[in-house]
């Protein structure tokens, strides 16, 4: 009798040419990519779960998916077996072994998302489908000081989008800060579980900060007032990046 395995994959991938992670129907996603070439590898038909369901023009540094499975390829091997199979904008980093019960999505303690703005007068077309194209400076100081308002255990109805499926708006943030490399500027936030579009809406919110909209002040009293309406854009998807999911 053939034995179940319970395999956990690191996986990076390009976001621009797919509709997000999760399946769907008539839209190429990432989840249907992994599931039907991995199928070829494994011997049968799989169903991966996703750390994190990144947007469509989302990208990722270190995705997490696990999934049962019969096949017997080593996990150590599945990168580079995989590497002729999947479309060169995934790639699996790392196969692992796990205890049955390992879950990417519901095991995971933490994740790192970080998100990019190119800062120009003019646009970079190199850059467009990896950043946000702001033809400002923006103000860092006033942003990092900002954005350690949201360290710590908060509320963060503000900050979510509607449709998501987590009922508790609570969330804990490790670390919220952001630098600059020359003309990109780099935000990082680590926290115990992110809301539908919260990183995205943070940066939007930030990014008014650092352009001078809003101050130190109306930030907090936007955190406080739990108004999603109060809040700033949603800053646009391709310069966000799952960076890291920690169990």
């Amino acid at each position: 009798m053939t034995s179940v395995r319970n395999l956990k994959l690191t996986i990076a991938y390009d976001g621009t040419n797919y509709h997000g992670f999760q399946r769907q129907k008539n839209c190429m996603t990432i989840q249907q990519t992994v599931e039907d070439k991995l199928a070829k590898l494994f011997g049968h038909q799989l169903k991966i779960t996703g750390a994190g369901r990144t947007d469509a023009g989302v990208h990722a540094y270190g995705q997490v998916v696990s999934f049962s499975t019969t096949g017997t390829i080593p996990a150590e091997r599945i990168p580079l077996a995989a590497r002729s199979i999947l479309p060169d904008d995934i790639v699996v980093l790392s196969g692992q072994e796990m205890q049955p019960d390992f879950n990417a999505r519901f095991s995971a303690q933490g994740k790192i998302y970080i998100y990019r703005v190119y800062q120009n007068k003019l646009p970079d077309p190199f850059y467009r489908n990896y950043t946000w194209h702001i033809p400002k400076l923006l103000n860092v100081q006033a942003i990092n000081n900002a954005a350690q308002l949201i360290v710590g255990t908060h509320d963060f109805s503000a900050f979510r989008a509607a449709g998501g499926d987590a009922k508790n708006p609570v969330r804990t943030i490790f670390e919220a800060s952001c630098h600059t490399e020359g003309q990109m500027l780099e935000f990082r936030f680590w926290g115990n579980g992110f809301l539908y579009h919260m990183v995205r809406n943070l940066v939007g919110t930030l990014v008014d900060v650092g352009l001078e909209k809003i101050n130190q002040a109306e930030f907090a009293a936007i955190l406080a007032g739990r108004d999603r309406r109060q809040a700033g854009v949603t800053a646009p998807p391709q310069g966000l990046y799952l960076q890291q999911v920690f169990y």
